[in-house]
């Protein structure tokens, strides 16, 4: 990936929902103008959920999401519909495609208080317009479309632009701390687990901010943390490590040097930090065999040095003296009952939207169980969590 494109992560996701033949799919492809999805008369043509992204004008880069009907039967039906309703978990606007000639139906209406509930805003779309004998208003989050005419698609799309203003307000990773011509250190130890060939995400989009600020970034490995600090002329701004090496760049960083990681300085980009530090304490009070789970929102190949699964593991015996039960999920993989856990233990969501990230914390809080992500963890366990956070939360 280049430092031009934008990650998926960061693109708004809208997605396509409806009972079987309301007209998704095709409202789909004619928003889109591509063939994206199968169009059939067969009921429940679209089986898994599909996604494309892609720059629509005038929304900007996005995830464009086509899903199974929801109301979807049998054994593999019940399936189709349960990974329907994981899309909301990512959703940041929905559309409701409804079938002009029949409108709005109980499982419509059901759908749409749960898209209340989960607080995603969302258009209903009355498809076939062209064929409908059935005369009738629309609300102000409701337009006729047509997608064998086009006739609405672009107000379609205007009306998805006017609500994206709202849920996707422009955000910085660095602008307030970090100013025209400050220095700042990144350290990117390149082990095993790094990317062969390029940075993982979080230091590729903070280098690019750094340079967009007009700022300096000076990017190096742990090793040479100590080199590149008696080369600067001057006193770096901040210095963001890896959480991985969180204690040794804090022994080599200067105490009057603000420190932070990738992992929080994230959480406080996507407005997760306060929750994903707030049960850090926790980790104090576990006792032996309670269980942990450990999340990761990304797949990848585990290393014998896996942070995730060898690492905090580790770290966490050796800090409390008990033997925990780890339990370990990846990619879209969450728990829909998380009452077993003493603790959730989060990456720092790179690869999750916005949406899907909150979605994950809200539903810890509402099953009473404490969630820290990676970066607060590790700081809190090698004692410079309250250095670790504090240019954070100035």
């Amino acid at each position: 990936m280049s430092l031009n494109d934008t990650p998926s992560s960061e693109r708004v996701h809208i997605a396509f929902f409806g009972k079987r033949n309301a007209g998704k799919s095709s409202l789909v492809n004619a928003v889109t103008g591509q063939e994206l999805s199968i169009v059939s008369e067969v009921l429940g043509t679209t089986t898994d959920p599909v996604k494309k992204a892609m720059e629509l004008l005038p929304l900007g880069p996005c995830v464009i999401i086509d899903t199974p009907g929801f109301d979807d039967e049998g054994l593999l039906g019940e399936k189709r519909i349960v990974k329907t309703k994981a899309i909301l978990a990512k959703t940041d606007i929905a559309v409701l495609a409804v079938d002009s000639n029949i409108g709005l139906s109980y499982e419509d209406k059901q759908f749409t208080e749960l898209l209340r509930e989960r607080k995603v805003p969302y258009i209903v779309a009355y498809t076939k317009s062209d064929i409908c004998k059935r005369e009738f208003e629309t609300k102000e989050n409701e337009i006729k479309t047509s997608s064998q005419n086009k006739s609405g698609i672009f107000e379609l799309k205007e009306k998805l632009a006017h609500i994206l203003k709202g849920v996707k307000p422009d955000k910085f990773i660095l602008n307030d701390i970090v100013n025209k011509d400050d220095i700042v250190v990144l350290v990117t130890p390149i082990d095993s687990a790094a990317p062969k060939g390029r940075l993982i995400l979080p230091q590729q989009q903070t280098l690019r901010e750094i340079l967009d600020l007009n700022a300096v970034a000076v990017t190096c490995q742990t090793d040479e943390l100590p080199s590149a600090l008696s080369c600067l002329a001057k006193k770096p701004r901040i210095v963001i490590t890896d959480s991985q090496d969180f204690e040794r760049v804090a022994e080599i960083t200067p105490e009057d040097i603000p420190l932070t990681s990738f992992s929080l300085l994230f959480a406080r980009y996507k407005g997760t930090l306060d929750a994903l530090i707030s049960g850090v304490h926790a980790i104090d009070a576990l006792k032996p065999d309670d269980k942990i789970l450990i999340s990761e929102g990304c797949t990848h190949h585990r290393q014998c040095e896996d942070i995730g699964t060898v690492k905090i593991p580790k770290w966490i015996e050796e800090y409390t003296g008990v033997k925990p039960d780890f339990r370990f999920t990846s990619g879209t993989e969450f728990p829909d009952d998380l009452s077993e856990f003493a603790v959730v233990i989060h990456c720092g969501g790179c690869m999750l939207n916005e949406k899907e990230m909150q979605s994950r914390i809200r539903f810890a809080e509402k099953s009473g169980v404490p969630i820290i992500n990676y970066g607060a963890l590790i700081a809190k366990i090698h004692g410079i969590f309250d250095r670790a956070v504090q240019p954070l939360v100035q």
